[in-house]
C-alpha cells in the first residue's frame, strides 16, 4: 500500500482511466454537500490556502487492451462520490469561464475518452454531462439521475467571479492510496470508514490544552466547566442542528468562545486568518493556530476564562425552553426560542458575549428586546439570513454592550440582508409573505405570548407542544365555496398560505377536520374535535371563532390585526 498527498493533476494524468466498479451503487450525493463543496472551493480562493477533499483509494485495475487510449487502469475503491462531483463541478466552472481546453486537455485520455468511466447506473449521465459545450440546465433524462441533478445545481449557482480554476486544481489536496493487486480492499475499505468514532472538536481541543503534566489544571478547569456531574455531560454532548450538520453543545461553545478572542482588536488579527477562523470544521486547528500566532504560544490566555464562559453559557442557553410557556418579558428565555426552536444559531456569539459582560438583568433584558425586534421583523418580511454571522461578530469587535448603541448599528446597516424593515413593510409581510412553517410558527407564538392577558384561563405551553394550521385548508375545493373564476382560485391558494390565515394549535385536527367546511372546522364532528375545544383561549383567535365565513377578507383583516400586535411589541 502506498498513501501519499496528492493534487486532481496526480490522479488524472491524460494516459490513466479511473474506472468505478460495474456493479458499483449510483453516485448519491445531494445538494447540501453540493452546496458544501462550492463553499469550500470559493473558500480556496479567496484564501489561497490549500484544502482538503478526501481520501482517495486506488487499486490496479484491468490491463488494457490492444488500441486502447490509456496506458494503465485503475479501479475506484473509495472516493467515487468526491471525485464524481469534482469533475462534474470543474466541468461546469470551465464551461462558464471558456476553459474547456483546459478541462478537456487534464481530464480526457489523449484528449478523447473522459477519463473517470462510470459504472452502469451512473455512466450514459456522467458522460453526457461530459460531453455538454454550454453550461445549461440538462433535462434529467435518466430516472431522476443525481449526476444530472449536480451538473444543474453547479449551472444554477456557480459564480465564475468568485472562482479561479487553476487556483482550485493547485490547491484542492487528497490523500492517494494505493493497493496493490493483491491487497484486500475490502478490509481497507472498512478500516478506514468503519472503524472508530471521529474526535469532536472538543475532544482534539482538550488533548491539546492538557496533558499528563496538567492533570491539576484539567480538574479545575475542564471538568468543573464540561464533566462535574451527568447533568452537566449531559447538556455538553447534547446535539443540535446548525446549519447543514449536527453538532454537540461543547462544539457550538467553543466556536462562540472563540468569537471573542478573534473579535478582540488587541490581537489585530489579519482578514485572511480571520476568513480560516470562521470555518467549523477547522475549529482545534484554528484555537492552536490563534495561540501560537497571536498568544505567543501562552495556552493560559484562553484557559483562564474558559471555566466561567462555559458556566455562563449553560445558564445562558437552554433548548429545553422550547417546552416550557416563555414569559412575555424580553429576555434570554425568549431568545431560546429564537435561537433554538427557530434555528438562528448565528445569535449565540453575540448574546454570550451580553451575557457574559452585562451584569444588570433589566440592562440585559432590554438589548435581548432589541434583537428579538430585529429577527423577527425580519422573519416576518422574509429577509435573508445570510449576513447574520457577520453582523452579530461585528457587534462583538465593536464592544456593543448598550440598547442606544445596538440599535445605532442595526439602523446604520442598511443594505438589504440587514437592514431594519418598517411598519409599513412589516404588515405587507403579515399579508402576503409565505414562510416556511416553524417561522410562521415561531411568529404567531411569540405574538401570542405577549398578547395574551395576564388572568387567561388557559395555559400557554411550550413552543414545541403547538403545531401549525391552516385556517381555510389548502385542500379548500373539496368543501369550501368555490371561486368564480380560475385566477381567483390562485389568489385564494397564495393567499391561505399568508400569516392572517396561519395559527398555531396545541392539539392536531383530524384529516377529515382539517379539510372540511368552516362551520364543521370551527365545531367538529362527532368525538373529533374542532378549533373551538382545540383552539380556545389563544389570543391569536380572537374573533376568529365568532365568524360564521372564513374568507379572503376574513384573513387580510386578520393579518393587519396581527402586524398592529406586532408593530407594538416588535419596535425599534
Amino acid at each position: 500500500m502506498d498513501a501519499r498527498k496528492a493534487l486532481i493533476t496526480d490522479i488524472f494524468n491524460n494516459s490513466t482511466l479511473i474506472e468505478i466498479p460495474f456493479f458499483q451503487r449510483s453516485y448519491v450525493w445531494k445538494e447540501d454537500l453540493w452546496s458544501r463543496l462550492l463553499e469550500d472551493m470559493e473558500f480556496v480562493v479567496k484564501t489561497k490556502k490549500p484544502h482538503f477533499l478526501g481520501s482517495i483509494i486506488l487499486k490496479q485495475g484491468s490491463t488494457p487492451l490492444p488500441g486502447a487510449l490509456y496506458s494503465a487502469c485503475k479501479t475506484i475503491v473509495d472516493g467515487q462520490q468526491r471525485l464524481t462531483t469534482f469533475l462534474i463541478f470543474l466541468k461546469v466552472l470551465c464551461l462558464k469561464t471558456g476553459q474547456t481546453a483546459l478541462f478537456d486537455f487534464q481530464f480526457r485520455i489523449m484528449g478523447q475518452e473522459i477519463a473517470l468511466r462510470h459504472g452502469k447506473n451512473d455512466i450514459r449521465a456522467f458522460e453526457k454531462v461530459m460531453s455538454l459545450t454550454k453550461a445549461e440546465k440538462l433535462e434529467n433524462f435518466e430516472n431522476n439521475s443525481k449526476v444530472v441533478e449536480a451538473f444543474n445545481y453547479f449551472v444554477s449557482n456557480i459564480d465564475a467571479q468568485k472562482l479561479d480554476v487553476m487556483q482550485i486544481i493547485m490547491n484542492t489536496q487528497f490523500v492517494r492510496i494505493d493497493l496493490d493487486i493483491n491487497e484486500n480492499e475490502q478490509q481497507i475499505f472498512d478500516t478506514i470508514n468503519s472503524l472508530g468514532v471521529n474526535l469532536t472538536t472538543s475532544e482534539l481541543l482538550k488533548n491539546y490544552f492538557f496533558s499528563r503534566t496538567s492533570i491539576n489544571e484539567y480538574e479545575s478547569i475542564w471538568v468543573q466547566a464540561f464533566e462535574k456531574d451527568e447533568e452537566t455531560k449531559a447538556y455538553w454532548d447534547m446535539e443540535l442542528e446548525t446549519g447543514r450538520i449536527k453538532r454537540a453543545m461543547i462544539d457550538i461553545f467553543f466556536d462562540a468562545y472563540f468569537q471573542l478572542f478573534i473579535q478582540n482588536k488587541q490581537y489585530n488579527i489579519s482578514n485572511e486568518d480571520k476568513l480560516m477562523y470562521a470555518r467549523v470544521d477547522n475549529l482545534s486547528q484554528s484555537y492552536q493556530h490563534f495561540i501560537n500566532n497571536y498568544c505567543g504560544g501562552d495556552k493560559g490566555i484562553v484557559l483562564r476564562q474558559m471555566k466561567s464562559y462555559a458556566l455562563c453559557f449553560m445558564q445562558t442557553f437552554r433548548p429545553e425552553q422550547c417546552n416550557m410557556a416563555v414569559p412575555k418579558e424580553m429576555g434570554t428565555e425568549r431568545l431560546n426560542i429564537i435561537i433554538f426552536g427557530l434555528k438562528n444559531t448565528t445569535l449565540i456569539p453575540y448574546v454570550l458575549y451580553l451575557a457574559k459582560n452585562i451584569n444588570q438583568k433589566e440592562k440585559l433584558n432590554q438589548i435581548c428586546g432589541v434583537l428579538e425586534s430585529y429577527i423577527m421583523r425580519r422573519m416576518v418580511v422574509h429577509a435573508p439570513t445570510k449576513n447574520y454571522n457577520n453582523l452579530f461578530t461585528s457587534l462583538i469587535l465593536n464592544g456593543v454592550l448598550d440598547v442606544d448603541t445596538l440599535q445605532m448599528r442595526l439602523q446604520k446597516a442598511g443594505d438589504a440582508t440587514t437592514y431594519i424593515p418598517s411598519d409599513e413593510e412589516l404588515e405587507i409581510g403579515f399579508k402576503k409573505e409565505k414562510l416556511v412553517n416553524l417561522q410562521a410558527k415561531g411568529i404567531i407564538y411569540l405574538l401570542e405570548s405577549v398578547i395574551r392577558p395576564a388572568d387567561s384561563a388557559t395555559a400557554l405551553l411550550g413552543f414545541n407542544s403547538y403545531s401549525l394550521e391552516h385556517l381555510m385548508p389548502k385542500k379548500w375545493r373539496n368543501n369550501w365555496p368555490p371561486c368564480t373564476s380560475e385566477e381567483l382560485a390562485k389568489k385564494r391558494d397564495s393567499i391561505l398560505l399568508t400569516l392572517g390565515n396561519l395559527a398555531i394549535i396545541p392539539q392536531s385536527l383530524n384529516a377529515s377536520i382539517r379539510d372540511a367546511a368552516w362551520d364543521v372546522k370551527k365545531s367538529g364532528k362527532g368525538n373529533k374535535p374542532g378549533l373551538t375545544i382545540c383552539a380556545g383561549g389563544l389570543y391569536t383567535f380572537r374573533n376568529v371563532l365568532d365568524k360564521t365565513t372564513w374568507n379572503e377578507n376574513e384573513i387580510d383583516e386578520r393579518a393587519i390585526w396581527m402586524s398592529n400586535q406586532a408593530k407594538n411589541i416588535w419596535k425599534l
